[in-house]
């Protein structure tokens, strides 16, 4: 078992829209965070993960996601799938839980047009 409390989380300000909330465990198969989103990610064009798989449970809010040109509208309670290689991005006021397998790190993370 890995514990995290919530005082060793740590808030990462990924831009003027988006906040991650990441409690680090230090394990390559899962990660997860909290994303508070208030506008768009990424702020143009798409983002892709080259190795991680996203589950995405929508705690609160509403909005969009487009993934590979289609687009889905999310609310709290919603829940997806993002699997590797899939260009997307987000954009509406919500908060998410995100975890990621295997771990997500940005060296896999990227922006595209």
């Amino acid at each position: 078992m890995k514990f995290v409390p919530k005082v060793k989380s740590k808030k990462i300000e990924v831009t003027d829209t988006c906040t991650a909330i990441e409690y680090p465990k230090g394990d390559k198969d899962i990660w997860g965070s909290v994303i508070k989103l208030n506008g768009r990610y990424p702020l143009k064009g798409f983002t892709v993960n080259q190795k991680c798989k996203e589950l995405v449970y929508f705690i609160s809010g509403k909005g969009k996601l487009v993934v590979d040109n289609k687009t889905i509208y999310v609310k709290k309670g919603d829940q997806v799938v993002i699997n590797p290689g899939e260009k997307f991005y987000w954009e509406g006021k919500f908060v998410m839980f995100m975890p990621c397998a295997p771990a997500w790190y940005s060296e896999q993370h990227k922006e595209v047009e």
